[in-house]
C-alpha cells in the first residue's frame, strides 16, 4: 500500500477544507515546494495534489505551482481539480504530472473518460467523491443521483485502473474513514483503490491496510500533527 500526503492549492496555497466546505478554507502551509519538500523527506514516494480553483472553475489555475513541486522536489505527483478534456490531460502529462484524476467530467461524459482512458492508459485515474452514498461534483457543491458503486463499476467497465474514493462527510473531520464504504467499493470492482478522508492516526491507515487497498491519501492528519508521515511511510511498507 502506498502513502499519499495530500497538498490542495487555493489560491496559490497548501489549504484544508472541512467536509469540501470552501467557506471552511484553513490555509496550513505557504509553500507547497516546502510541504512536497517535507513530504518527500519523511520518505512519501508520490504526492497528491487538488487544485480547488480548478474544480471549481472547470480549468487548471495553479498549474505553474504544480510543475514547481514536480521540477524542484523530484516525486510523482497524482493532480485533480478542473480537467475536462483531453487537450488538458496532454498538457499536464507533458508538465510531467504523473497521474491525471478525473472527477466531474467523469460522471458528465463517460465517453470523454473512454478516450482518456485508451490514449494515456493508466496515467488516468477517476475520483469518486461521495455523500450519503451519491457522486457528488463540481468541487464538490453538486450532488448527483448516481450511486457511489454503480459509478465504479461504470468506469472498471470502461478501462479504469485506478479510482481514489473520498467520503465527502469525514474529508477533513478527522472523524476516520468509512472503511464500511470502502470494504463493498472494494468487493465490487478490481481496480486500484485510494482511500480518502477521514484519517486521523496510524490505527486508521492499519485499518485501511487491512482492506488490501492500493493506498490512501492523508492531509489533515499530517497538518494537524496527529500522524506521523514517515512512521505511517513505514508501516505502508511492511
Amino acid at each position: 500500500m502506498i502513502i499519499l500526503p495530500a497538498i490542495d492549492l487555493r489560491d496559490g496555497k497548501c489549504v484544508r477544507l472541512y467536509k469540501g466546505d470552501f467557506n471552511k478554507s484553513q490555509v496550513v502551509a505557504e509553500s507547497a515546494v516546502d510541504t512536497a519538500r517535507s513530504f518527500k523527506e519523511a520518505g512519501a514516494e508520490y504526492i497528491h495534489m487538488v487544485d480547488l480553483d480548478g474544480a471549481l472553475k472547470g480549468k487548471g489555475v495553479n498549474i505553474d505551482i504544480v510543475s514547481k513541486v514536480i521540477e524542484e522536489v523530484k516525486v510523482p505527483v497524482e493532480l485533480g481539480g478542473g480537467v475536462r478534456d483531453l487537450q488538458t490531460i496532454g498538457y499536464l502529462i507533458e508538465k510531467g504530472i504523473d497521474r491525471v484524476i478525473l472527477g466531474t467530467a467523469a460522471l458528465n461524459n463517460p465517453e470523454f473518460v473512454k478516450e482518456a482512458v485508451k490514449k494515456y492508459s493508466e496515467k488516468i485515474a477517476v475520483g469518486i467523491d461521495a455523500k450519503n452514498g451519491y457522486v457528488a461534483v463540481d468541487g464538490w457543491l453538486n450532488v448527483s443521483e448516481v450511486n457511489y458503486i454503480d459509478f465504479a463499476m461504470k468506469m472498471e467497465d470502461i478501462g479504469v485502473k485506478n479510482i481514489i474514493f473520498t467520503d465527502i462527510s469525514r474529508d477533513g473531520t478527522l472523524k476516520g474513514p468509512n472503511l464500511d464504504a470502502l470494504r463493498k467499493l472494494k468487493e465490487r470492482v478490481t481496480c486500484d483503490i485510494t482511500a480518502s478522508g477521514g484519517i486521523k492516526d496510524i490505527d486508521d491507515v492499519k485499518k485501511i491496510k487491512e482492506l488490501n487497498l492500493y493506498g490512501v491519501i492523508i492531509g489533515k492528519a499530517i497538518y494537524s500533527k496527529t500522524i506521523d508521515l514517515k512512521e505511517t511511510v513505514d508501516l505502508s511498507k511492511e
